[in-house]
């Protein structure tokens, strides 16, 4: 994969750059030694993203593209724990995605191989069950309540400020749409999802065949 305006040694120098920026704590070396020994393997599973994903030239990352930086941070951050379980690098990656991108995305989640981001500011994930093929915009919360944890389906859309939380259940091939809260609730595949008449309830109707074109590669 080709890094626009970057080597790979300077992409390691200018992540770590950004780390001294975001937590200076003298700890630039230990960090950029994580980060040498993981970026290879991060960087692959950002090239597969981002292949995936319909709006970004394939075989290119662009770390001044926010989306893209957002995925690599997490990508690296949870690569290094998951291969070396220093936590202390990888929290310093996940406080770097919330100064640069506003996500609240935790190292220690696993998110699909391919996902897209439209816009990264308020977004807020907890540690549910994603399905490949997400799409998530500006204001995104999927949230937890203490063992209640959402499960997503594969190629699901959460439209800006939409919410799943507790023990929802989206289904394959859903929508959410912008603004609508899903509380212990059941999306049916194939459904765009609205708000019903009444405060907590849900309306349903198909989705269009064609929407995901716009997000992924066949």
């Amino acid at each position: 994969m080709k890094l626009l305006d970057h080597s790979r040694e300077s992409l390691i120098a200018y992540t770590t750059a950004q780390c001294a920026a975001v937590t200076p704590d003298g700890r630039e070396a230990a960090f950029r030694a994580a980060v040498e020994g993981h970026v290879d393997e991060a960087l692959a599973r950002l090239h597969r993203c981002i292949n995936g994903c319909a709006p970004w030239r394939p075989d290119e990352f662009n770390v001044l593209q926010s989306s893209q930086h957002t995925i690599y941070l997490y990508y690296l951050a949870n690569t290094i724990w998951q291969r070396s379980g220093d936590a202390a690098a990888a929290t310093r990656l996940f406080l770097m995605n919330k100064a640069f991108n506003g996500i609240d995305l935790f190292y220690e989640i696993a998110m699909p191989e391919v996902f897209y981001i439209g816009h990264s500011v308020g977004i807020v994930l907890a540690k549910a069950t994603y399905g490949n093929q997400l799409v998530l915009y500006q204001g995104v919360n999927v949230g937890r309540h203490k063992d209640q944890i959402p499960t997503i389906g594969e190629r699901v859309v959460l439209y800006p400020y939409s919410s799943v939380v507790g023990r929802t259940v989206v289904e394959d091939d859903c929508v959410i749409s912008q603004g609508v809260r899903v509380i212990n609730k059941r999306a049916p595949k194939g459904s765009m999802v609205f708000a019903g008449d009444k405060p907590g309830e849900l309306a349903f109707r198909p989705r269009p065949d064609d929407l995901l074109a716009e997000y992924f590669r066949p």
